[in-house]
Parts: structure tokens; sequence; C-alpha cells
């Protein structure tokens, strides 16, 4: 499982990231940041993952505490560092939404929607010259590329040169 831990230079700068938003540095802050980014990129089941990153409730519930608090939000903006914007490139990018993903009661609203894909989220992403993000939305999967994208160039200020596709 080395693959998946963060290396120490990566874990020292966002353990920084992580303490401003006063995130206390338990124990087991590490091991459970490496779980949540593993499930984030692996996309398993909260249920199955490994062993090695703690009790997955645990891993679970931080996470739910952070998105319902905004701290995943600030933490992703706080990662933005120096982009190199000579070029930059946006694009919308479907994510396939699990069937049992819609119809959460709650206040809150949901990202996902019918497109010709089924019921999906859709990110739309501007990325630097490095291909780093520096600003992105979520929405529903039937939201067009051109309604989000003059929010997302109106972000991009310094930007030399835009690149985009048709939508």
């Amino acid at each position: 499982m080395a693959r998946q831990i963060l290396t120490a230079e990566h874990w020292s700068k966002l353990n920084r990231i992580l303490l401003a938003e006063s995130i206390y540095d338990k124990s087991d802050l590490r091991l459970t940041v490496d779980g949540l980014l593993y499930r984030m990129r692996t996309g398993c089941p909260w249920r199955d993952l490994p062993e090695g990153f703690g009790a997955w409730n645990a891993v679970y519930q931080r996470f739910r505490a952070w998105s319902q608090s905004g701290k995943w939000w600030r933490m992703a903006n706080a990662l933005i560092t120096d982009p190199g914007l000579e070029w930059a490139f946006i694009d919308g990018p479907y994510a396939k939404a699990h069937q049992h993903s819609a119809g959460a009661i709650g206040p809150d609203p949901q990202a996902i929607g019918k497109s010709r894909a089924g019921l999906t989220p859709k990110l739309h992403l501007a990325v630097d010259a490095y291909g780093l993000p520096v600003e992105f939305r979520i929405t529903g999967g039937q939201v067009h590329d051109s309604v989000v994208a003059p929010v997302l160039i109106a972000q991009l200020t310094d930007a030399q040169a835009l690149v985009g596709d048709k939508g």
C-alpha cells in the first residue's frame, strides 16, 4: 500500500494547510488523509476502504464533517499556489454517479442531473499550463459548458492564452 501514501514533502505542505483550517493534528490524521485521498482516487465504496487506513466509518465521518463545514473547498483552494498561466485550459467532463446517489433528503442542493450518460454530476474545470487545477465548479450533468465557462474565464484574469473545446 506504499504507493497510496503521501510523501513526507507532500505531507508537510498539506499538514500546514490542515492546521490553518483548525484541524487538530491527531496521531492518525495522516493515515486518515491518505485514506480519504485513496477513496477519492479509486472511487471505492467507503466500506471497501483498505483496513490499513483505519476504520472506514471513522474516515467517512471525518470526510463528512470536513465537507459540511466547507473545509474541503478551502483546502483545495489553498493548494493552488503560483499557477502557470501562460496557457489556461477549460473543459467540463462528466463523472458517473451511482444509481443510489440521487434523492437524499436535506437542504443542500445536489449537483446531479440528467445527461446523455444518465444521472451525472459535471466538473467544470480550469487548469494552468502544468495541468494543475486553478478554478472549478460542480454542477448537474445537464448544465452545458457555455453556461459555466464565463464564470471560469472571469477567474483567469492573468491567463495569456485560453484553450477550450467546442462546448
